[in-house]
């Protein structure tokens, strides 16, 4: 049997400016062997499926994936491209099932959907008789209009997404199942009506680490299979289903829309704790405890507005306040790297840096700055998230700017792991204060490393008070925060 594995991938923050384009999905799009050959080994959704088709003996079809990471729209003209090629090479190939990876939060102007219109097109493609399933990002913003055309879908059980792999490997299971046994499985989609900042969408961290548990609970204790997906949404995607969701899959109706809706209701229970779980801090308390005497370990502040990673709120803060020891990782900014490789290792140069994506990221200014090291980079992922997965960062400069050392990078990259550091020669533990722009992949590296972990709330794309956005698509009166309003 032949199983045909085809993705697109980008997380849009809806109300960034830059948008992707056609060219930018291209450019990170990966197709037949060239799809295995980049994919295979990595803990990615994409990776998971080819393990398990592999090792069920079942023939893959690579068609083609692209993958981009948190970034602004997209452009309809690639949602257009990408799901037409999607939908002719399937046709092309006439596969016996489908597994598609999707973010689930992917935005673009001219759809009320992009997810389900990839879905939609695909099961045109195929017809009614043939498995489709489908692997989605935790943050997805999903609906059962969303999967109609899907047989089931499976969201990551963890953010920070450490299993990422295995999310890809549970579909797979479920389309091998399918094929085999001729097994069709019942999905359930039930949505509690909240919608909480990203940084308050942890796994680990109460209250929604007791919802996780019980979701497993509820998983093991089944007489039958269940598979339940919780789903937090991605709040800075302006789309008619922003919000948490639970996707329960199962052997049986009854029992995957009791297992749906009973998670859906805990959440729906919880709704203001799960909201605001923990402080938020502004600018200056997080510089004032910058400058306090260091501790045994790295202070982390958390700039987690910043949707672009070239927020430079805390950069300047911090520079004039005189600050030492701070680490400001992977800031993106291809012109500043690119005059900094000009100047040369070891050169002392002004450099305008950062804050250039739109207004809302904050001041850019002019720094004098000592050129520490430059030069294109390339790396593989060593963390546990994405882990394998190559990332060219292109021109980049290790820059010092008083007190406070910055890492230039020419393509955005969070800093979620140590790789981070390690690149450019550094270690974390060297800092005294680490400004990081993550939500809440850091936490899986940063956790255990940090002295303490500071959420500081910025005025940029991504606040922590959600009714700051100009929300024009948002149902806004099933809600919360909004309908308690």
């Amino acid at each position: 049997m032949r199983i045909a594995l085809a993705g697109f991938h980008i997380e849009s923050a809806a109300f960034l400016p830059q948008v992707s384009s056609r060219a930018d999905f291209e450019e990170a799009a990966t197709r037949g062997a060239d799809l295995i050959a980049a994919w295979q080994g990595t803990n990615t959704a994409i990776g998971g499926f080819i393990d398990i088709v592999r090792d069920a003996e079942m023939e893959i079809a690579p068609l083609v994936y692209t993958y981009l990471g948190a970034l602004g729209p997209a452009s309809d003209d690639a949602v257009l491209a990408f799901s037409n090629e999607i939908a002719e090479s399937v046709r092309q190939t006439s596969p016996d099932g489908v597994l598609l990876h999707l973010h689930g939060a992917s935005w673009a102007e001219g759809f009320e959907d992009v997810e389900r219109h990839f879905i939609d097109l695909v099961r045109d493609a195929v017809g009614p008789d043939i498995p489709v399933v489908v692997a989605l990002d935790y943050h997805g913003n999903i609906d059962s209009r969303t999967l109609a055309q899907a047989d089931a879908a499976f969201g990551y059980h963890h953010s920070p997404h450490t299993d990422m792999g295995e999310t890809g490997r549970r579909a797979a299971r479920c389309i091998v199942r399918m094929l085999r046994d001729g097994v069709r499985p019942a999905m359930a989609v039930a949505r509690p009506g909240l919608a909480v900042p990203s940084i308050f969408s942890a796994t680990a961290r109460p209250p929604l680490a007791g919802i996780i548990a019980r979701a497993r609970q509820m998983e093991a204790s089944c007489p039958g299979w269940l598979d339940i997906s919780v789903m937090a949404g991605f709040s800075y995607a302006d789309a008619h289903n922003t919000g948490f969701s639970v996707i329960a899959v199962a052997d049986d109706a009854v029992a995957a829309a009791a297992a749906a809706d009973e998670i859906s209701d805990l959440i729906g229970a919880q709704k203001e704790a799960l909201y605001r779980p923990e402080r938020v801090h502004s600018v200056d308390e997080a510089v004032a405890l910058a400058l306090e005497p260091p501790a045994a370990r790295p202070l982390v502040l958390l700039e987690h507005a910043d949707r672009t990673n070239d927020s430079t709120y805390l950069l300047s803060a911090l520079v004039d306040a005189g600050a030492d020891g701070v680490a400001v990782p992977m800031l993106w900014d291809s012109a500043a790297a690119q005059a900094a490789h000009a100047a040369g290792q070891g050169a002392r140069v002004e450099l305008e840096i950062g804050g250039w994506s739109s207004p809302a990221a904050g001041p850019r200014r002019v720094y004098e700055c000592e050129v520490l090291r430059c030069g294109p980079l390339r790396y593989e992922m060593s963390g546990p998230m994405l882990t394998g997965m190559e990332v060219d960062l292109g021109m980049t400069a290790l820059v010092r700017i008083g007190g406070v050392t910055v890492s230039l990078v020419s393509a955005f990259a969070f800093a979620v792991d140590e790789d981070a550091f390690t690149i450019f020669g550094q270690e974390m533990r060297d800092f005294s204060t680490i400004v990081l722009r993550s939500k809440t992949h850091f936490r899986a590296v940063y956790e255990p490393l940090a002295e303490r972990i500071v959420i500081v709330d910025t005025p940029d794309h991504g606040p922590a008070d959600l009714t700051r956005l100009p929300y024009t698509r948002l149902d806004r009166a099933n809600t919360y925060p909004f309908a308690a309003r």
